[in-house]
C-alpha cells in the first residue's frame, strides 16, 4: 500500500559511521545502537516527543540496499526542537512511502519482511526507509511493526 506522509522530525540517537547489509554487519551496527537506546533509556531523554512511538531509520543511503547507508532511532517531535545534549535531530521528507506490516516474532518478523524487500524488485527512491514501534510492537511474540519505503 502507497500512503502520502508529510516531513517530520525525530529526536534521537545515530551510528557515528555508515553500516551495509553485507556480512551481516548492519545487524551487528543496527542491534549495538538499540542496546545503547534501551540502556541509556534514550526515549526518556526526549522530553518533548509526542508519544512513545519509536522509529528506525535508515538514510543517507550511498546507493541501494547493498550500499553503505546510517541508521537511526528516535522519537517524533516539533519541527522547531532543539536536540539535547548527546542527540540528534533527524528530518524525514514528505512524500509517498510503501507501506508494509511484520507481524510475528520479534526481531524475526521484521529480519523477514527486509529480506523480502531486498529481494523483490519493487522501485525504491533510497532516501529514508523507517520502521514504526508502537503499541502493537509489544508483545515480542505477536508483534506488527510496520516498515515505511521511500
Amino acid at each position: 500500500m502507497k500512503i502520502q506522509l508529510p516531513d517530520f522530525t525525530l529526536a534521537g540517537i545515530q551510528l557515528e559511521e555508515p553500516t551495509r547489509n553485507a556480512n551481516e554487519q548492519s545487524m551487528k551496527d543496527c542491534g549495538k545502537l538499540w542496546d545503547r537506546f534501551m540502556k541509556e533509556a534514550i526515549a526518556l531523554r526526549i522530553i518533548d516527543k509526542f508519544s512513545e512511538t519509536i522509529y528506525a531509520v535508515y538514510f543517507n543511503y550511498s546507493g541501494d540496499h547493498n550500499d553503505p547507508y546510517y541508521y537511526f532511532i528516535g522519537c517524533q517531535v516539533p519541527e522547531a526542537t532543539k536536540p539535547e545534549e548527546g542527540l540528534s535531530i533527524l528530518n524525514i521528507p514528505a512524500r509517498r512511502y510503501r507501506k508494509i506490516t511484520a507481524k510475528g516474532k520479534m526481531p524475526d518478523c521484521v529480519a523477514k519482511a527486509w529480506m523480502d524487500i531486498w529481494k523483490s524488485n519493487m522501485e525504491r527512491g533510497y532516501i529514508a526507509d523507517f520502521e514504526v514501534y508502537d503499541e502493537r510492537s509489544k508483545d515480542w511474540d505477536n508483534a506488527e511493526v510496520d516498515i515505511f519505503l521511500s
